[in-house]
């Protein structure tokens, strides 16, 4: 018996044409025939400001492979943190409002929220969820307030447990809380003010873009294969939480005792002091390529010898595993990192390469070190090993099948309540 369609809201504030893994989501359930509505924002991430071709021709960004794709206003982030709170508070308001209203009359078998930050995000989201008597699932990808505390955004206790109220609120009323780290449980579980039941908790991890699984020439348009060198690439955001000045001193303490370049692909906060460092110590083994598409990546990767993934240490990074870590065993690559909690076991558990503790520069250099002087066919097949570990635990395909199916239950549920 073929079972029916279902009608599914996704609520994100960030949605193609950004680049953000919901696309992939929406893309395959909307494939799978189901009828997929998107409501979110004018595109402005990470620039700043609305994509000059949607505001030149925002017609053209109505539909996404078959999903409808429902905007409302919004005030771009730009660069201030000023511009960046507005940014968030005016994409919930919106979305809650006029969102809300542009969905009238239409209903849905399940509203489904991709929480990165900010959280707010969720809000839109439970209150239409209400509306429409449909239930309500929240894909956790950041602890909030905890984040904010962490990378240093907030950190007055009384505006702290604020927004620890506003968390509470929207995990008392989500039907189920989707966990990207199993080790999100108990600080989950800290918001909710009543005993919340174990199959509301449900572990679901992210995945690797397609683009990471399918096979990728060993030649760049970025970099040239070099088999004369150890070529390590960092691919992602350049931040201060990635902890940049500990790998430039890891790329100097090498510096001369083993042919190793460190590829850094990406920009952010941290982009203007990376290029004045590498200049001023005159690191001619570090070379930054700068911000390139999805698409360029799989390559890229293909021309290195080993990823590398970095974090600062702290309760809550410790928590996480960053998205790059399921693009990395996806592509076959050994990886290294200077990671704490649950990445590096990951990494070890994997066995697709070595990881040391978050900061230490030297134990850095000493994996790197190790893993350049490792036989390349033992790094074929640490590559390898990653890719069925990524397979096992990680497998969009086995991922979606899921969630359809936790979709299908919650329906049924509220079918007989």
């Amino acid at each position: 018996m073929m079972e029916s369609k279902l009608r599914i809201l996704v609520v994100t504030q960030y949605f193609w044409p950004e680049n953000m893994r919901i696309n992939d989501l929406v893309r395959d359930f909307a494939e799978a025939g189901h009828e997929v509505t998107v409501l979110t924002g004018f595109p402005n991430y990470p620039e700043g400001s609305v994509f000059p071709e949607y505001k030149a021709n925002p017609d053209d960004f109505k539909e996404y492979v078959g999903a409808r794709v429902v905007r409302v206003p919004l005030m771009p982030r730009g660069k201030r943190s000023l511009n960046l709170i507005l940014n968030y508070l005016s994409f919930f308001i919106s979305a809650s409002t006029i969102g809300a209203i542009k969905l009238r009359g239409q209903k849905f078998d399940s509203v489904f929220v991709y929480a990165v930050s900010p959280i707010m995000a969720a809000i839109p989201a439970v209150i239409i969820g209400r509306m429409k008597n449909a239930p309500v699932f929240i894909w956790v990808l950041d602890l909030w307030p905890e984040t904010l505390r962490a990378v240093g955004v907030l950190r007055q206790p009384n505006l702290l447990a604020m927004v620890g109220r506003v968390v509470s609120w929207i995990y008392n009323r989500a039907d189920y809380l989707l966990l990207q780290s199993k080790g999100f449980v108990d600080n989950v579980k800290l918001y909710c003010t009543k005993e919340i039941s174990p199959d509301r908790l449900v572990y679901f991890p992210s995945w690797a873009e397609d683009d990471f699984s399918s096979p990728s020439p060993v030649s760049s348009s970025l970099l040239e294969r070099d088999n004369s060198v150890f070529t390590v690439v960092f691919a992602g955001n350049l931040g201060e939480a990635q902890d940049f000045p500990a790998v430039l001193d890891a790329a100097e303490l090498l510096k001369g005792r083993v042919p190793v370049r460190w590829v850094i692909v990406g920009d952010g906060r941290m982009s203007e002091w990376l290029s004045e460092q590498v200049e001023s110590r005159r690191l001619d083994n570090v070379l930054l390529l700068g911000r390139h598409p999805l698409s360029a990546m799989p390559s890229l990767f293909a021309c290195a010898d080993a990823l590398l993934v970095s974090l600062k240490t702290n309760d809550v990074f410790e928590k996480t595993i960053p998205g790059k870590v399921q693009a990395y065993l996806a592509s076959s690559k050994p990886i290294l990192g200077m990671i704490n909690g649950e990445a590096a076991r990951i990494i070890e558990e994997s066995g697709a390469g070595f990881a040391c503790s978050s900061g230490d520069t030297q134990g850095l250099a000493s994996i790197t070190l190790k893993l350049a002087t490792t036989d390349v066919a033992q790094r074929e097949l640490m590559g390898q090993a990653g890719r069925s570990y990524y397979l096992r635990h990680f497998s969009k395909s086995t991922l979606m099948l899921r969630l359809e199916k936790l979709f299908r239950e919650a329906t049924l549920r509220r079918a007989v309540k």
